[in-house]
């Protein structure tokens, strides 16, 4: 919904929220919304995920908001949510990433009565491209789950909500506990010191979780699943030959090894090559696949929308402020701006993918600190919980239930079939497109 008596916009300037036409939301979180919008003058398709300033600091989520906003800009890969525009209003920091139209994995998940053996084995493959392209750039997601695993039109899965991703480091082993828990390596869980082989183990879960609609290791209560993580054996249900190969099962085992360094993926002579030569991925011409050519198996049906369409129903009934495009007051006073505020200011900085040149933060992107003295082998790291409250290190984080940031670029024809709805302009609530309230275990769906 453009400004329809407003100046021309101004393409030469700093992006901002004129650049650009609103269309209709497609995923909720805790801070804000996620929505399709168009660029007004290549007349591209993005999603805008926007969160609230007012509510975030009442969170206490700033430098968490900070920290994704770098970590996005080093990120460039094919089956990964990647970051295109950031800006701020005087209410809300703005991400404009790739559009995924295909929704994401837990809502094909809870649609679908059996998802096929090679379909899986595809999005593994894609998801494993994209976590070696993290690891090289020193970073872990933490965070893998069908949820946020996002579909683009033809099917092709890709990683999004770098929430609670991290730079690892060379000199010690995390142990602050992020993520959601039933998805959690068990040296992330147990607090054993972990990197990015625990990203594997999630991989994983997810993988199990797809071809068997349940997960490998469950409880009723927090500490069940805590002990179910650490210490049950891995069992396939009794009809897994029915739907995956000695071959597949074997991959999954190996990706659910309790020893690090000796899971599939990570062990140090063979890493991706311990991937990509297993049996199970024979079939996958990594070249083309990695080129974006292989076609997938699976195509989302385009003409349904693919996320939860009751996203729009709070502004038809103005449950909700809308997101309207809104001038920034001139030249404001930083001296006088509350510390969360100036700090978003000086470092939720502008990011135009079409101007500036993508750049690491590393190692300058070290977890942000809450300022309190601890131990130095623990490190001051304050982690998000999926809820969107920080929680300091010591606490356990639990589950995140996101709806669909979605993305995919050049499907104009999406406005024709779902029409932008008038009189809707938006709102403001979200930080990662996704989210629920905290609980004492991951109750998914």
């Amino acid at each position: 919904m453009g400004n329809c008596c407003s100046d021309p916009t101004n393409f030469d300037a700093e992006v901002d929220l004129y650049h650009f036409d609103l269309h209709r939301a497609v995923g909720k979180g805790a801070f804000g919304k996620v929505r399709v919008v168009e660029h007004k003058k290549s007349k591209k398709l993005y999603a805008l995920k926007y969160i609230d300033k007012a509510r975030c600091i009442k969170q206490k989520a700033i430098a968490n908001i900070i920290q994704e906003r770098r970590l996005l800009e080093e990120i460039d890969h094919p089956f990964v949510v990647n970051l295109r525009y950031a800006f701020q209003d005087d209410e809300n920091c703005f991400f404009v990433l790739d559009l995924m139209l295909g929704g994401d994995l837990r809502f094909h998940l809870e649609r679908l009565r059996y998802i096929p053996e090679k379909v899986v084995r595809f999005w593994t493959a894609e998801l494993s491209s994209a976590l070696e392209y993290l690891h090289k750039q020193r970073i872990i997601h933490r965070d893998l789950k069908p949820d946020n695993i996002l579909l683009d039109a033809m099917g092709h899965a890709h990683i999004t909500d770098f929430n609670v991703a991290i730079h690892y480091s060379e000199r010690r082993m995390h142990t602050s506990v992020a993520g959601s828990m039933a998805y959690m390596a068990p040296e992330v869980i147990g607090r054993l010191g972990y990197t990015w082989s625990c990203d594997w183990w999630s991989l994983g879960v997810v993988a199990w979780e797809l071809l068997f609609h349940r997960r490998p290791f469950d409880g009723r209560s927090a500490e069940k699943m805590k002990h179910s993580i650490l210490k049950d054996t891995v069992r396939f249900p009794s009809n897994a030959k029915d739907k995956c190969s000695k071959e597949g099962q074997q991959f999954i085992v190996g990706l659910l090894d309790r020893n690090a360094k000796t899971r599939l993926g990570c062990r140090k002579e063979l890493e991706i090559d311990d991937i990509r030569h297993h049996p199970w991925m024979a079939t996958i011409d990594w070249d083309t696949l990695e080129n974006k050519e292989a076609q997938p198996p699976f195509v989302p049906d385009m003409k349904k929308a693919n996320f939860d369409v009751s996203h729009e129903l709070d502004e038809f009934l103005m449950v909700e402020k809308p997101l309207t495009h809104s001038k920034r007051k001139q030249n404001p006073d930083l001296e006088k701006m509350k510390p969360e505020l100036r700090q978003l200011e000086e470092q939720f900085t502008v990011y135009d993918y079409s101007k500036n040149r993508r750049i690491s933060y590393y190692p300058h992107n070290q977890p942000l600190t809450n300022g309190l003295h601890q131990d130095e082998s623990e490190g001051s790291e304050i982690i998000q919980s999926t809820t969107n409250t920080l929680i300091p290190t010591s606490t356990m984080v639990h589950p995140s239930r996101p709806g669909s940031p979605l993305n995919e670029d050049d499907l104009q024809q999406y406005l024709h079939t779902h029409a932008p709805i008038p009189s809707l302009s938006g709102h403001s609530q979200d930080d990662d497109g996704s989210q629920s309230r905290n609980r004492s275990s991951e109750s998914t769906r």
